[in-house]
């Protein structure tokens, strides 16, 4: 790896360490899924992967009380973990469902078209509230998630921003630590899962917010990395 690689990967991580920090800081004490979610592709597969505890603010819900615990959700051949209100799990599950949503997670631009059919339908049948900071210059559909799919590993966050990743990305609260882990591991690492999983348990090692065990699921991939 070049040196300008790598001072483009730490650039990329302390930048979405600022972000996460700002985004996080405004939180008030609801239930939140605050997590480590992250996604890792390598050779002709991708994983993602996910810690297992829920906070409502000082109180904690894991695995072991939580018969809903996993925070991976699936969407036809989509495998996503979403972060914030814990009160999206439900909402996603019946909106990305909606024959108005038809929900397309397949690619970039796909993700795009859907996330902008979703959001009138989340402010009209699930109240959305869909303001946040006074400086955004669109609406939020409050809303951040990493998702595996047989194209791709990608990210979606509120303001329906969408990226697709050519090695690894991670959101939540533990996402700083996910992503150095990742960083650190991926040359040496054969496989998605194990990057995933380096990730992940960082997360949860560091981040008062994330906790084990961790769930997985795998994909194959259509196409080997994409540069």
């Amino acid at each position: 790896m070049s040196g300008a690689d790598n001072t483009i990967d730490k650039f990329a991580i302390a930048h979405c360490c600022v972000n996460h920090l700002l985004r996080f800081n405004h939180l008030i004490e609801e239930k939140i899924a605050l997590s480590t979610i992250v996604v890792a592709r390598k050779g002709r597969t991708a994983c993602i992967a996910a810690d297992t505890l829920t906070t409502f603010g000082d109180v904690r819900l894991d695995s072991s009380m939580d018969f809903h615990h996993s925070k991976i959700q699936t969407f036809g051949k989509t495998q996503m973990g979403i972060v914030g209100s814990a009160a999206h799990t439900l909402v996603a599950e019946r909106a990305f469902n909606n024959k108005d949503v038809a929900a397309d997670f397949s690619t970039r631009d796909s993700t795009f078209d859907t996330l902008i059919r979703l959001h009138p339908v989340l402010k009209e049948h699930y109240f959305l509230n869909s303001k946040d900071a006074d400086e955004d210059p669109y609406e939020t559909s409050q809303i951040d998630a990493v998702f595996v799919n047989p194209n791709g590993i990608f990210a979606l966050f509120s303001l329906r921003e969408v990226y697709e990743y050519t090695r690894f990305w991670a959101v939540g609260s533990g996402a700083c630590y996910a992503l150095g882990a990742m960083h650190a591991v991926y040359d040496r690492f054969k496989s998605a899962k194990d990057i995933a999983r380096a990730g992940a348990e960082a997360g949860a090692a560091f981040d008062t917010s994330s906790q084990l065990p961790l769930t997985f699921k795998t994909v194959k991939l259509t196409h080997s990395e994409r540069q």
